[in-house]
């Protein structure tokens, strides 16, 4: 009953992210695959479900397959469970959880135990990110930050950064806007 597989899938999220990888409008798809701009809208925005017949030439308008865009497509579900892991990593060990499974509009992970300080990340979202356990010293845009147990720190998208477990058993949980998303407004050039 709580299983996500059990549940429709859509479409039209998987139909949205493709086309705009492959830079595409909804005018362009229309004019390849037949079909009209409304009704590729409405696709996209899960508010008709395409024939498969419709589905195929949606697929062969974006180069790809029928199959290829139901397996990327998203659970209708609005409920996932993720269980903890029944193993409690060795002490010392480094681990890494995802939170939140499959293709989803955000992203969350819970790592425990050591982590690699040297290594430095830029994502083009926003983040959270919250000590349950521990402390951590984070470098973000030149300036240290030290946090203990129950302290948040926001990155928003852009932002270099890195991080590192200063006492032992920390737990930190990254929770972030899913790089797909488009949720930074990107600069054009010219634009002040």
């Amino acid at each position: 009953m709580g299983d996500h597989k059990e549940q429709p899938l859509r479409v039209g999220a998987a139909v949205r992210r493709r086309r705009r990888a492959l830079e595409l409008t909804l005018a362009v798809v229309a004019e390849r695959s037949g079909l009209s701009v409304p009704f590729l809208s409405q696709i996209e925005n899960e508010r008709a479900r395409p024939s498969r017949g419709s589905l195929e030439k949606v697929a062969d308008a974006l180069r790809t397959t029928a199959v290829e865009l139901l397996a990327a497509a998203d659970p209708a579900c609005s409920v996932d469970v993720v269980r903890a892991d029944a193993q409690e990593p060795a002490p010392d060990e480094p681990r890494v959880r995802s939170l939140v499974r499959g293709h989803q509009q955000l992203h969350a992970m819970e790592f425990a135990g050591d982590h690699d300080a040297g290594r430095e990340f830029q994502h083009r979202n926003d983040e959270l990110m919250y000590v349950a356990d521990g402390a951590v010293e984070i470098e973000a845009e030149g300036r240290a930050h030290r946090l203990g147990r129950g302290d948040t720190l926001y990155l928003t998208g852009g932002v270099r950064h890195r991080w590192r477990a200063t006492v032992p058993d920390t737990r930190v949980i990254v929770v972030a806007v899913a790089e797909h998303i488009e949720a930074v407004q990107q600069r054009r050039r010219g634009d002040t």
